[in-house]
């Protein structure tokens, strides 16, 4: 049963399906045409750099500048043309940049695929309500389970 046809309905939340949709959808986002085939780390995280920046309505100069207000360290466009190049093998992103530069670009594809190298997934905005949502009717169902335990546990103590 192919999952992706499943609507995702608030009121009947299946969190697995809800995770599991994200993948997928994190999946094609991180596999885009310039980032296939690529076989390191450093490669992929060059090219979602690239990719970023190119889909980015600031100029680099801009993006570098968006950079360095939130980080409060200078960043330089010549530091993004290195972090993007794949010739600039010694030149690698900091990892410690990423949140900064997922604002200044308005691209979230290196935090999805940092998560992914960890197993997990990036979840935002109304995905991670509904997970969080998702945790409160099971903690709700955990304790009416428990409150039942708990008077059935004292009828018979009173019995």
């Amino acid at each position: 049963m192919e999952m992706s046809n499943k609507k995702i309905d608030i009121k009947q939340l299946d969190i697995f399906a809800l995770i599991e949709e994200l993948s997928r959808q994190q999946a094609r986002a991180v596999a885009s045409p310039s980032i296939q085939g690529k076989t390191s780390v450093d490669a992929v995280v060059r090219a979602i750099i690239s990719d970023a920046l190119k889909r980015c309505p600031l100029s680099r100069y801009e993006a570098a500048a968006k950079m360095s207000d939130i980080l409060g360290v200078e960043i330089t466009k010549s530091q993004l043309d290195s972090w993007s190049a794949e010739s600039k093998e010694n030149h690698r992103f900091p990892l410690v940049y990423t949140g900064a530069f997922c604002h200044a670009t308005g691209d979230k594809t290196l935090a999805r695929y940092i998560a992914q190298l960890c197993d997990g997934y990036f979840i935002e905005g109304r995905e991670a309500l509904q997970l969080e949502l998702g945790r409160i009717e099971e903690q709700k169902a955990d304790l009416e389970k428990k409150e039942k335990l708990i008077r059935a546990t004292l009828e018979r103590i009173r019995g």
